[in-house]
């Protein structure tokens, strides 16, 4: 399967849409517009696109979401994998049912908290970004399968056969992941198994390059042939990933992956103008992005006199809240993390009062944190003829995650490890059997309890500030999707640093530089959403 670079394409039809993409790579051949039955928008996604337009004509929203997420597994190599450190879904029925998946990845029980502890010089040990070390349980396939089990209508066995056979017959290793792959060189290179994957022959995989993965294949049929994920984590895959740990310096064990299982949580919910914003719950990166909105609707943002305002005070909001999530978040099941108290309506009311103070001096509030460049993932969005949705973010972290390979499975592995706060006292700190936070955030919107909008990103640190930027264009503005993902959008991780993309006037930068912020030109988060309108029953998917 080949495909084609453009910058964007949208599909609008009554009943049906499908747009797909990541870097800018899609199909080049547009659907039987009558035989796509719904919308899918996947923001990080090359070969898939065909997958979900396919499982889209026959499945529900979550058989689509799921078989596109398999198929990624295979082929986007730098961003997700089957052996992926994980994500979050949230997913929402046509009849008013709304749920979450967590499927992030867990610390070994052996984890230390000091096992990453920074030396005298504040550098932070590279076992914490890529090797055996940086790496926990896998956890994307698990979610995979307890989606489908709850909410589908395919088979787990159904669902990974576009995978087997991407990964049996190969696919062409496009442009962007032949340059992620040589940036990648001097690490994958230092793990044989990697070398032996990515690099053939002993050179790297070049674009055009047909490329399979035979190991992998079999895995996946011999998870096929079971209907589940119990040899992954319960059988001879799970004993072999162990030991490869094991032969490596890493400190997962057997009983680590026997353990590790996905769960079905509750949702992050608030309401604004009519809407209620749902997204995953901590330890993903949603309770940041709708703290920011939750203070934004006490201060009356839409009433805000003019654009600059509205702009300041987006920013403040969000340097509150990833003030909070730098300090207080960790995993909420093994340490106190005061979500409720950050939610509520009082909370929300103090610190709108501190960004209407600030907007009115003219000046950015008093808050400093350290800023960390994360990048990866990839997001689907999907919306069925029936209106049920799902907003699905998977990841192995920054491109090849840990940047080793099991040996003789053919599983890449992501780096969730990397994901903890390496200060041994922080609330994110290493721990065992804790989940480390991250920053994906799917989110669905509804109105009169159907769901109408589903929408997340790529782009680690940079998903939260986007997915602001989208609501409160969307409610906050009444603009359709369209409008709401290509309205301009910054990049803030609570300090002064702003960065704006390339949709921001000059004139608005230059308003945010004069009152004292440091204002640089960069790219947001790479975003994916998919709605439907509840009147006409009509669907639409982008991705930018």
């Amino acid at each position: 399967m080949s495909f084609e670079m453009n910058r964007r394409r949208m599909l609008y039809v009554t009943g049906g849409a499908l747009t797909a993409g990541a870097c800018g790579i899609e199909s080049t051949e547009e659907p039987d517009r009558a035989s796509v039955p719904g919308a899918i928008a996947a923001a990080g996604t090359e070969y898939p696109v065909a997958v979900g337009e396919s499982a889209l004509c026959c499945g529900n929203a979550v058989d689509t979401a799921v078989t596109t997420a398999l198929t990624a597994g295979v082929t986007e190599l730098p961003a997700c994998g089957i052996a992926g450190y994980g994500g979050h879904m949230v997913i929402a029925m046509a009849d008013g049912r709304i749920t979450a998946i967590d499927y992030n990845s867990v610390a070994p029980a052996a984890m230390r908290r000091d096992i990453f502890t920074p030396d005298a010089n504040g550098a932070v040990p590279d076992a914490h970004d890529h090797g055996w070390l940086s790496a926990g349980v896998p956890g994307t396939i698990a979610g995979m399968q307890l989606a489908l089990e709850k909410y589908g209508t395919k088979t787990f066995t159904e669902a990974l056969q576009p995978a087997i056979k991407a990964a049996r017959e190969g696919f062409e290793i496009p442009e962007t992941v032949a340059g992620y792959i040589l940036r990648a060189q001097e690490v994958l290179t230092k793990d044989p198994a990697s070398q032996r994957l990515l690099f053939p022959g002993g050179k790297p995989l070049t674009a055009g390059a047909l490329f399979r993965n035979p190991e992998l294949a079999d895995v996946l049929e011999t998870l096929a042939e079971a209907n589940s994920v119990e040899p992954f984590y319960r059988g001879d895959i799970g004993e072999k990933i162990a030991q490869a740990f094991q032969d490596n310096g890493g400190i997962l064990t057997a009983s680590d992956m026997e353990e590790y299982a996905a769960s079905e949580v509750e949702p992050v919910h608030i309401e604004w103008r009519g809407y209620d914003i749902y997204t995953a719950p901590l330890t993903a990166g949603g309770a940041t992005s709708l703290e920011a909105v939750n203070i934004l609707k006490a201060l009356g943002w839409e009433n805000l006199s003019n654009e600059d305002e509205q702009n300041h005070a987006r920013l403040e909001a969000l340097r509150i809240a990833w003030r909070d999530r730098l300090t207080l978040f960790g995993d909420p099941a093994k340490v106190d993390v005061p979500l409720g108290r950050l939610m509520s309506d009082s909370y929300a009311e103090r610190m709108a009062e501190r960004v209407r103070q600030a907007i009115n001096r003219r000046e950015p509030q008093r808050i400093a944190t350290q800023s960390r460049e994360q990048n990866g993932t990839v997001h689907i969005s999907c919306v069925d003829a029936a209106g049920n949705m799902v907003a699905m973010t998977l990841t192995h972290g920054v491109n090849f995650g840990a940047r080793v390979t099991v040996d003789g499975l053919g599983l890449i592995l992501g780096h969730g490890m990397s994901r903890f706060d390496p200060n041994p006292r922080h609330p994110n700190s290493p721990g065992s059997r804790k989940k480390p936070l991250h920053n994906m955030c799917p989110t669905i919107v509804m109105r009169d309890g159907k769901p109408v909008l589903a929408v997340g990103g790529r782009g680690g640190r940079r998903i939260p500030s986007a997915i602001v930027d989208v609501l409160v264009n969307y409610i906050g503005l009444d603009r359709t999707m369209e409008e709401s993902i290509d309205a301009p959008r910054m990049v803030t991780q609570g300090g002064l640093n702003v960065q704006c993309d390339d949709k921001w006037s000059e004139e608005g930068k230059e308003y945010l530089a004069k009152i004292g912020y440091e204002v640089s030109d960069s790219q947001s988060a790479r975003m994916s959403a998919a709605a439907v309108d509840p009147s006409s029953g009509a669907t639409a998917a982008v991705w930018r």
